[in-house]
């Protein structure tokens, strides 16, 4: 006889049974549960801590590549009319600047007034030929100019189109429909200056040769740029001066009427700024590994990584870096020197004041951050502090350690569950195999005591 629901033959709660044996086979998964959770969070807490490790190797890096220390600023007394410029190791150097000429492009245009050739129309053809445009020293270009391609607009095309000739042209239009031609140099100063002359074409009226430059208003003539620094004189063909002084490139905006004073100095703010970065960068990492080593005593709740010797560990190294003396060969040994100090909880904080002070004496400072002695105790604070935060980070190093320590913990805690989830299964199977048996047997004896009875009770009337 077949049992279809277990417990039906032997009148038992067979299903509530089975589930409490199984729950209590699976008692030790709570633990396990629990540790897989405080796992989690340490390993978060150390994929925080690895990254801001990164933030302050990338920090510390600035400060100890020398590179970042040859920055320099550049300012005019006179922005208006002198700007300046200064690029990477310019000299720190005080400069008197007068500027007394500007360099300008030439710039020619048909003549106009009572006893000028009118202008042309816009459809107007003023004739046919070859113009011959000498720029400099150059050779001469030839552009030629056929029967029905005169128009001023037509004209100024060709030259236009034509590339590398150092003359531009453009078509001015007045209010009465009259036009003009404008021929300007594309660059500045006298080697820009250019001359055109005409061979006029066959044609009856032809008139190009009005576009030759001894038959046109000079409106500007070519000039270059005079000026004088610390009172020696210099030229240039353009406003903008880039080899006159290392590393500077003057602006000439306007002609000064009094000299005007360039400054060029160490660019101590980007340095502040960097060293700003580093202390930020630090401060994180610092709260982070006192966070997570923490013990809260009024809500009796630990951080995730307390009592963990590797952060503790940790925390303690980079203090004690930070607080330590440096033999750079520098004025200054310590960061506390320059206005770098710790306060209670290990934070860092900047006294600007003090490191003002300190920028007197730029080339000491940098020493600090960036001199490469070869040993841990002379070399800069910058390359000490990156060198120690990238061993951290290493494949052999401590936070890496640490990480795949917590990794492999929990790939364990869930080995561990797998095998009591299976052993409650098998135990499971077991014990619904053991009762199925138990109902089929409960099932057959129901049927035989109810056989019995029946035949007793047929006996007793076939007596009666």
């Amino acid at each position: 006889m077949a049992i279809s629901s277990t417990g039906l033959g032997s009148g038992l709660d067979v299903s509530s049974i089975i589930s409490q044996l199984s729950a209590l086979e699976k008692q030790p998964l709570k633990a396990l549960q629990s540790k897989a959770t405080n796992l989690q969070t340490q390993l978060s807490a150390v994929g925080t801590i690895q990254s801001q490790i990164s933030s302050v190797v990338s920090a510390a890096t600035k400060l100890g590549s020398v590179l970042n220390w040859k920055g320099t600023t550049a300012t005019s007394s006179n922005s208006a009319a002198l700007g300046v410029t200064a690029s990477t190791g310019a000299a720190a150097a005080t400069y008197s600047v007068e500027v007394q000429k500007l360099a300008k492009a030439q710039s020619v245009s048909l003549p106009t007034g009572p006893t000028a050739t009118p202008l042309p129309t816009a459809t107007e053809q003023i004739g046919a030929g070859t113009l011959s445009i000498q720029v400099g020293t150059k050779a001469a270009v030839d552009i030629t100019i056929n029967s029905g391609e005169g128009t001023l607009a037509q004209i100024a095309n060709k030259i236009n189109s034509t590339s590398g000739l150092g003359v531009s042209a453009s078509v001015l239009t007045d209010g009465s429909g009259k036009v003009n031609l404008i021929l300007r140099a594309t660059d500045t100063g006298t080697a820009g200056a250019f001359n055109v002359t005409v061979t006029e074409g066959a044609g009856v009226g032809s008139n190009l040769s009005r576009l030759a430059t001894a038959n046109m208003t000079q409106n500007q003539a070519a000039q270059n740029a005079e000026a004088t620094v610390n009172g020696v004189a210099v030229t240039s063909p353009k406003n903008t001066l880039t080899e006159v002084l290392g590393g500077l490139t003057l602006n000439l905006n306007q002609v000064t009427t009094a000299p005007v004073e360039v400054v060029v100095a160490k660019d101590t703010g980007s340095i502040k700024k960097n060293i700003e970065e580093f202390i930020t960068a630090y401060n994180t990492l610092n709260a982070t590994l006192s966070d997570a080593t923490a013990y809260d005593p009024s809500s009796k709740t630990a951080g995730p990584l307390q009592g963990d010797s590797v952060t503790n560990g940790l925390q303690r190294a980079f203090r004690g870096l930070i607080s330590s003396v440096n033999n750079t060969g520098s004025t200054f040994s310590r960061l506390a020197d320059v206005g770098i100090t710790a306060q209670l909880g290990g934070a860092l904080s900047l006294d600007s004041t003090k490191l003002t002070a300190a920028f007197f004496d730029v080339e000491n400072i940098q020493k600090l951050f960036t001199n490469f002695g070869g040993t841990d105790s002379t070399n800069g604070f910058g390359v000490r502090i990156k060198d120690f935060a990238n061993g951290l980070l290493s494949a052999s190093g401590a936070v890496t350690n640490k990480t795949n320590a917590v990794k492999k913990a929990l790939d364990n805690n869930s080995t561990e569950q797998t095998k009591i989830n299976n052993r409650a299964t098998l135990v499971e199977e077991r014990l619904k195999k053991q009762y199925t048996a138990l109902d089929t047997k409960m099932a057959s004896l129901t049927a035989l005591n109810a056989y019995v009875a029946q035949q007793v009770t047929t006996w007793n009337k076939s007596t009666s």
